[in-house]
């Protein structure tokens, strides 16, 4: 029996899927979290072998000791994951200490972490990137900017989300940036007039996709943050095949191995210096599942279970699970702010989107900075219905 150590397996509260399909497949899960055991869903409780709780997962010594302590209990972890951005270093310095070869170590950290190492990798996979700097000093900055042009966006090298993301338009706003800035190495790119498209996917380890869908984000996450707008996204009905060979493609430069991905690209949305309306441009990867409840919509856009297709690829390698020949659709993410004076409340949406309404839920305020207040999801067959549900959602008096 494998052995799988699960850190903070509570958050979000869908990744119990993860550890239910975990057990169903015969591996025996371990959690690490610091939430009370009474606290945790009945689902997640009865999909772990046992959970050893933290007062803090930002204690690594304590994590250490919870990872020492299960081991000597149970035997060799054959994996330890959080599938989350805010763990990914963590996990790696886990499995590097305790020799976890089931995935990164704190070596491989700098190519998958940092943005400006990202950009290498892409260029290996042949997909341009924008121009970029790492920030330093006025005049330095000034000189790239003499290069590209205002705007320029300016983002902590090693971030998570869109957190101290900002698009700075003139020479006042940069020197207030470097000014007041959090002191972590910051990069600064060239503006892209261009919509962000995913390609995620589940490796397998053979470096092959067992599983690919992708998202289109409608608005900038660094303008949802920032603004505290709203937030919307949608899983494509079907991925294009220039997302697809992009991903596989940057898939191949980084080697990836068994995991779960979400990589992001820039579709330009005009003409400009990089490049001609249409074409793609690389943006950052992340080592683990799009977040929130991208996963759920994963599968009711592609009528699947991705939680059970990740785990036949931890306990197998492969999968029997396909989408194949099941009916596909958009499933649209609609997060609207507290707050706003919308034409068409709670009842109305669901009087008439009722039937095709997937999930309704508020969300949690560790993510609703990037995921807005409230979330409705809907599945939707074509462009037109889709743009019918966004306008229906987000008009205001």
């Amino acid at each position: 029996m494998q052995n799988f150590i699960f850190i903070s397996p509570n958050f979000p509260t869908n990744y119990w899927k993860f550890c239910s399909e975990l057990q169903k497949n015969n591996v025996r899960v371990l959690g690490i979290g610091d939430c009370p055991y009474d606290q945790l869903m009945p689902e997640l409780r009865g999909s772990l072998t046992e959970y050893y709780k933290v007062s803090s997962l930002e204690n690594y010594e304590e994590v250490y000791r919870a990872v020492a302590f299960l081991i000597y209990k149970h035997g060799k972890v054959d994996w330890l994951e959080s599938n989350n951005e805010y763990w990914l270093e963590r996990d790696a310095a886990l499995r590097t200490a305790f020799n976890i070869t089931t995935g990164f170590h704190t070596e491989d950290m700098h190519a998958v972490k940092l943005k400006s190492a990202m950009k290498e990798y892409y260029a290996k996979a042949g997909i341009p990137t924008a121009k970029w700097h790492l920030v330093d000093n006025y005049d330095s900055c000034r000189n790239f900017i003499e290069q590209v042009g205002y705007p320029v966006i300016v983002k902590p090298d090693n971030g998570v989300g869109a957190n101290h993301t900002y698009k700075l338009r003139n020479d006042a706003e940069l020197a207030a940036f470097l000014t007041e800035k959090p002191d972590v190495q910051f990069i600064m790119e060239e503006f892209v007039r261009g919509t962000v498209h995913s390609y995620d996917a589940i490796i397998d380890p053979y470096g092959n996709p067992i599983f690919e869908t992708g998202n289109v984000t409608m608005d900038s996450i660094m303008d949802i943050v920032n603004t505290n707008g709203n937030s919307c996204y949608y899983i494509e009905k079907t991925l294009p095949d220039d997302i697809r060979d992009c991903g596989r493609r940057t898939v191949a430069a980084f080697g990836v191995r068994s995991r779960f991905i979400h990589f992001e690209f820039f579709v330009l949305d005009e003409d400009q210096p990089l490049g001609r309306k249409g074409d793609i441009l690389g943006l950052e990867v992340n080592m683990r599942p799009s977040g929130g409840f991208s996963a759920d919509m994963f599968n009711f856009a592609n009528s699947t279970d991705v939680y059970k297709i990740w785990a036949d690829m931890v306990a197998y390698g492969s999968t029997l699970v396909t989408s194949e020949g099941r009916e596909h659709f958009y499933c649209c993410y609609c997060g609207r702010r507290d707050g706003l004076n919308f034409v068409m409340d709670h009842a109305a949406i669901m009087q008439k989107y009722g039937n095709r309404i997937k999930m309704v839920q508020r969300i949690p305020k560790a993510l609703s900075g990037a995921m807005a207040d409230m979330m409705y999801l809907v599945n939707v067959n074509t462009p037109e219905e889709k743009a019918e549900y966004y306008h229906d959602l987000l008009e205001t008096r």
